[in-house]
C-alpha cells in the first residue's frame, strides 16, 4: 500500500469515529436520572399517596384482628359460664319432684307413695343422664379394672374367681366415654383353706 493510500485510510477511520457517538456515553445518557423538578414531585406525591393508603390497611387490619380476638374471648366466657344451662334446665323437673315428694311426705307418711315418687323421680333424673351421655359404669360381678374402678377393700370369696367385684360401694360414671368418677367397690380374693393355705394366691 502506498503512502498516498495509507493517508487516505487513516483519514476515514479517523472520520467513521467522530461521527458515531460514543457507547459509553449512551449508557450514561440512558441511565441518567430524571431531573424534572415537576415529575420528581409527581413520582414523591405517588409514592407518598401509596404509603398512607397501605398503612389505613394496615390499621384497618389491626383493628379487625383485635376484635376478632374480643368476640372469641366473649365467647369463650360465654361458654364456660352457660356450658351447663341446658342440663340444668332438665334437671330443674326432678328438683320439683323431689319437693313435692317431701311435700307430700309431710302432710302424709304414705310409704308406698314416698317409694312410687322416688322410683319416679329417679327415672326422671336416669333419663336427663341418658340425654347428656352420662353413663352408669357397671361394676358388679365384673373382673376388677382400675381404670374403672377404685378398690375400697378385699373379701375372701370362695363362689367367685379372685379378683372379681363382690359389691359396688358407690357407683361410677362415664361422661362421653370419660370417667368422670370411678365405682369404689369391694374386690373378692381366693379364701384360705382350712390349713392356712390359699386355693389360689391370686389377690
Amino acid at each position: 500500500m502506498s503512502d498516498q493510500e495509507k493517508v487516505v485510510s487513516e483519514e476515514e477511520r479517523d472520520s467513521a469515529h467522530e461521527t458515531q457517538p460514543d457507547q459509553a456515553d449512551v449508557v450514561a445518557d440512558d441511565e441518567a436520572p430524571e431531573t424534572d423538578p415537576d415529575a420528581l414531585q409527581a413520582l414523591l406525591e405517588d409514592a407518598r399517596n401509596k404509603a398512607d393508603s397501605h398503612w389505613d390497611q394496615c390499621l384497618r387490619l389491626q383493628a379487625d384482628i383485635e376484635n376478632m380476638r374480643k368476640r372469641h374471648e366473649r365467647d369463650l366466657v360465654n361458654a364456660h359460664k352457660f356450658a351447663l344451662e341446658k342440663f340444668a334446665v332438665d334437671l330443674l323437673p326432678v328438683k320439683d319432684s323431689l319437693e313435692m315428694g317431701l311435700a307430700a311426705a309431710g302432710e302424709n307418711a304414705d310409704v308406698a307413695g314416698l317409694k312410687e315418687g322416688s322410683e319416679l323421680t329417679l327415672k326422671m333424673l336416669t333419663s336427663v343422664m341418658d340425654k347428656y351421655n352420662i353413663i352408669e359404669v357397671n361394676a358388679l360381678n365384673e373382673s376388677f379394672n382400675p381404670q374403672y374402678h377404685e378398690a375400697m377393700s378385699v373379701q375372701e370369696r370362695a363362689d367367685v374367681e379372685p379378683n372379681t367385684v363382690v359389691t359396688v360401694v358407690q357407683k361410677g360414671y362415664l361422661l362421653n366415654e370419660r370417667l368422670i368418677r370411678p365405682a369404689m367397690v369391694i374386690v373378692s380374693k381366693a379364701a384360705r383353706q382350712a390349713n392356712g393355705g390359699q386355693l389360689n394366691e391370686q389377690a
